[in-house]
């Protein structure tokens, strides 16, 4: 038996009626006080996998085990899990602090208590002084505060995040990260959060689950599945890559790996086929021999030393330590 609050998935599936497959034999051991990032395509299992955990869709086989214990037929207020939905889900009668203290009210918390555990709730994602408002008088990020309150007021082992950050602005969803990974480390519980954001995933999680096709395609470190994708999908998907066929067989190359050469031993020709100025870098797409599109991120100053146009023929050059080996 495992100890601490590990979540364990044992050989979980969900089929639903007509033999759609969303999740498919999906094991997987997510360490206690740990933040991991679900990513993967639409349609891959990943929200089906955390609505299974979170006891807002049936398990069709295997075991979800969270402290060592069962928890796959509980329903959800019995497992020590917590959810947090895209949509937030606030109740627009209600006022903010009761909107926090909504799941203690349902367990027939009394009234001062639940009050007290939702101003402490509200404190801690800075929106106490919001308490008598109603959740159409706060913006985007405010409501998502009060719904990780809510959440948060149950103390669960584990917090679910679906999806949380897609309702924002840009600037508002990078600050968000930061306060989700405070309040993580704040915590020490475990978060599971889904996404589709390579970004996110990246700036977020100690480990990334990278689901394809109902089954766990990679898992790891944030920094081992960017910097060694086992296979085209993951290389693809967390982007950032060149997948290429050489002779000696196929890999992946970071495209900042990739420089600009003058012609010589171990230049690789390419026609530049478009640009893309980034601010700090240049994208410079090109097709190189066998027909193959090939991305070189290129530092500005670099670049504009020597500008290039579109038609354009250049050299490309990396390190053979670069080339990472796919396995699929």
């Amino acid at each position: 038996m495992r100890t601490g609050h590990d979540l364990e998935l044992v050989s979980v599936t969900k089929r639903y009626p007509g033999g759609a497959v969303a999740v498919d034999g999906v094991s997987h051991l997510f360490r206690a006080g740990s933040y991991v990032c679900l990513l993967g395509p639409s349609g891959c299992g990943k929200s089906s996998t955390l609505r299974m955990i979170a006891g807002h869709e049936s398990v069709s086989e295997g075991a979800i085990l969270l402290s060592g214990r069962d928890i796959s037929a509980l329903p959800p207020a019995q497992r020590g899990t917590a959810m947090m939905f895209q949509n937030y889900a606030l109740v627009p009668h209600l006022s903010v602090i009761d909107n926090g203290a909504f799941s203690l009210k349902m367990k027939g918390v009394e009234a001062a208590t639940r009050r007290k555990r939702a101003e402490a709730m509200l404190e801690l994602v800075d929106m106490q002084p919001y308490g008598q408002r109603r959740p159409a008088q706060l913006s985007g990020g405010q409501q998502q505060r009060v719904a990780l309150a809510r959440a948060l007021i149950t103390d669960p082992q584990v917090l679910l995040l679906d999806e949380p950050l897609s309702a924002l602005d840009p600037f508002l969803r990078v600050r968000m990260r930061a306060e989700l990974k405070r309040l993580q480390r704040e915590l020490g519980i475990s978060f599971l959060h889904v996404t589709h954001g390579q970004d996110e995933a990246l700036a977020l999680a100690d480990e990334i689950v990278v689901m394809n096709a109902a089954r766990i395609e990679q898992a790891g470190p944030a920094r081992e599945v960017f910097n060694a994708p086992r296979s085209e999908f993951v290389a693809r998907f967390m982007g950032g890559h060149n997948v290429i066929a050489l002779p000696q067989g196929r890999f992946a190359l970071r495209a900042d790996a990739v420089r600009l050469a003058p012609p010589g031993a171990g230049a690789t020709e390419a026609v530049i086929t478009g640009l893309e100025y980034q601010g700090a870098q240049v994208a410079l797409s090109a097709r190189i021999a066998g027909d193959q599109e090939l991305l070189a991120l290129i530092p500005e100053a670099a670049f504009y030393a020597h500008p290039k146009s579109p038609g354009q023929t250049v050299n490309l050059t990396w390190d053979a330590g670069q080339l990472h080996p796919l396995k699929h």
